[in-house]
């Protein structure tokens, strides 16, 4: 692992209501700029007057994907990161390579139990295409094992620096950041 003191690009990979979006927000505290691989994806939505539901992101990332690369979405955020920065939403192991060209870069992978994740969820109120804890274990399993141009999440957090399991409070997620930056 790099020297917290030499990190400048923090990604964030992790399965859905994890808390990516909490480790986002510590580290604008900090002064990272945040960026999300996701934004490219509601952008190309809408542009096309597509709703940006959970369905659509994975369909839209998918597709262009597999029409202009696996890291697509990598190379188009990287082209607006300047200085110290928070990349949300890594889901293919190629977006993990483009970004590990560069050696000031961290991968974080977050991860909680299922059950405490639907609920975050549910609480969060958007569009996830998943109604129920069953549903939601399905549109997982989707995301794990996608195509080589698809979502591969099982193999990014394998690929992750370190995991964070973050099934306590926000002070204690907050605590287990504090080594990175």
């Amino acid at each position: 692992m790099i020297d917290k003191a030499e990190v400048r690009l923090i990604g964030l990979t992790g399965t859905n209501g994890a808390g990516k979006g909490e480790i986002a927000s510590h580290f604008i505290r900090k002064g990272f700029a945040f960026h999300s691989l996701s934004d490219v994806l509601r952008a190309e939505l809408a542009a096309r007057g597509e709703a940006a539901t959970r369905d659509n992101l994975i369909r839209i990332g998918n597709a262009l994907r597999a029409s202009q690369g696996a890291d697509v979405l990598a190379r188009r955020i990287m082209a607006s990161i300047t200085g110290r920065a928070i990349i949300d939403s890594i889901r293919n192991p190629e977006e993990i390579a483009f970004f590990r060209t560069r050696p000031d870069f961290l991968l974080l992978a977050v991860d909680a139990p299922v059950a405490l994740r639907y609920e975050r969820v549910r609480k969060r109120g958007r569009d996830e295409s998943a109604r129920t804890p069953d549903e939601f274990a399905a549109k997982e399993r989707e995301e794990m094992e996608g195509a080589p141009t698809g979502q591969r999440l099982r193999r990014c957090l394998e690929l992750a620096d370190a995991l964070i399991i973050n099934d306590g409070t926000l002070e204690d997620l907050y605590r287990k950041l504090e080594v990175f930056a």
